[in-house]
Order: structure tokens, then C-alpha cells, then sequence
């Protein structure tokens, strides 16, 4: 049966988080949401964990071949969402770190505000590694410059909502990020392209023994050379953008 217009699918890419996965699809589940599990190349213990998790008929699963990276398993799955006739994919991540409860407010957003894209930005526990939390306002600093708004709060956070018909044409038209920095590169596009973005907190605890798959040395050097692309696409763009600034203070 083919979902209703207004019908939103949670996306949840996973890279060897047997341990955590299950109870953040139990949590969509009970938000009464059909599920999209995309297996970005895990293990057998995980890969085992997710055919279980995809014998619910409310939950399917696409598996990669090959582990591509974060950002290559979101653009599946939001490929994947579109095509089954979804009109929101609700990004979270498998290894539990957003709070639940801030999961229905994200929803009412998306309900009150379809067109928007609804973007969590993390409130931390004692828990949040230092060195993490400084390089999140590295990339913060040039996500301002290069939308020149403070629009959107956090770009690497991994709760959001998505609207489709937005979200695919600004994904066919930009270059192809498979990893980390995808995050932040589809919000500055998405400004860019005039989609409202919607800031809404959540809570963020990191797991002691959580699985990470940030690498240090590659992941900064993609992410750096992505803010170097993003502010030449800015310079061309800033006097639409200029502009949209000041009619959005007129409108005030």
C-alpha cells in the first residue's frame, strides 16, 4: 500500500552498531513509524541483528555492498524513501546517542511546518569528548559564513527531518559526498536553495563504549575541503543572499 502524502519514514544508517541498533528502532516503533535500515557494509554480527530487525513488517532494509561511508547510506535511503512514495525521511543515528523524548517534537515540527527541514542542534551531557566539541564550532563558524545566517544552529547533528520533494533536487545536483561531511554540505545546499530550516534541541549523550567511525585525519581533510567549496559557492551567491537577509527583516 502506498503511504499517505503526509507520510514520514525514519532512516537509520548503520555501520556495526549491533549492540544499539535495536533499541533505537524499537524507539521509532513505538512512534508508530516505518522504518528504513540501510546496512552500510556491517559485519556479519550486525548484519545478522538487522535481518532480524527487518522481519517486522514495518521495517525494511537496503544493504550496501560495500561500507561507503555515513553520508553515502543517508542518500540511499532518502533514494530509497522517495521511491517508496514517502513525503519526510526522519534521519537518526544507530548508536543511541539522541535523547528519545525529543523525537515527537521534531514530528509536530514537520507536521506544523512540511516544508521545512527540521534540524536538531545537541545540548551535551559531561560525556561530549572536548576535542569533538571544539571542531563542531569549526564547521558552525563556516556554516555561517557560507550561508551568511545564522539559520542553521548545528549542521553535524544526526537528528533531522527532511522534506523529499525539497531534498532530491538539491541532492541530484550537488557533488557526491559519501561520508562525513554530507551532513553539513545537503543543510548549507538546502539554505541555499531557500528551504526553511527549523532548530529544535536534543539531548546527546556519548555512550563510554560507543562506536565511533569519525577518522580523525581523513574526515577533517574531506570536511576542510568542503567548507574551501561551499565559501566559492557562497561568493557567487551572495548577493541573492545579501538580499534574502533584508527581506527577511522587512518582513520582521
Amino acid at each position: 500500500m502506498k503511504p499517505a502524502a503526509s507520510a514520514p519514514v525514519a532512516l537509520v544508517p548503520v555501520y556495526n552498531h549491533a549492540a544499539t541498533v535495536g533499541a533505537v528502532v524499537q524507539t521509532l516503533h513505538d512512534l508508530a513509524l516505518p522504518v528504513i535500515l540501510i546496512d552500510d557494509g556491517s559485519d556479519a554480527e550486525c548484519a545478522a541483528a538487522l535481518d532480524k530487525l527487518a522481519s517486522v513488517p514495518t521495517t525494511s532494509l537496503l544493504r550496501l555492498p560495500v561500507n561507503g561511508g555515513k553520508g553515502g547510506a543517508v542518500i540511499a535511503g532518502l533514494r530509497a524513501a522517495h521511491a517508496k512514495g514517502y513525503s519526510h525521511a526522519l534521519q537518526l543515528d544507530a548508536d543511541g546517542q539522541h535523547d528519545a523524548a525529543a523525537l515527537p517534537a521534531f514530528l509536530d515540527a514537520m507536521r506544523d511546518a512540511p516544508q521545512a527541514v527540521i534540524v536538531g542542534f545537541p545540548r551535551y551531557d559531561s560525556s561530549v569528548p572536548v576535542g569533538r566539541l571544539l571542531g563542531r564550532y569549526v564547521t558552525h563558524l563556516w556554516v555561517w559564513i557560507n550561508t551568511l545566517s545564522f539559520r542553521i544552529r548545528d549542521s553535524m547533528c544526526g537528528l533531522r527531518i527532511y522534506p523529499l520533494a525539497a531534498t532530491l533536487p538539491v541532492l541530484d545536483a550537488m557533488p557526491s559526498q559519501s561520508r562525513m561531511e554530507f551532513d553539513t554540505e545537503i543543510l548549507v545546499r538546502l539554505d541555499w536553495a531557500g528551504a526553511p530550516i527549523k532548530n529544535l534541541p536534543v539531548y546527546v549523550h556519548y555512550p563510554a563504549n560507543g562506536v565511533s567511525h569519525f577518522r580523525i585525519g581523513r574526515d577533517n581533510v574531506r570536511i576542510s575541503w568542503m567548507h574551501t567549496r561551499l565559501f566559492f559557492g557562497m561568493l557567487w551567491r551572495m548577493p541573492k543572499l545579501i538580499a534574502r537577509h533584508f527581506l527577511a527583516s522587512e518582513r520582521r
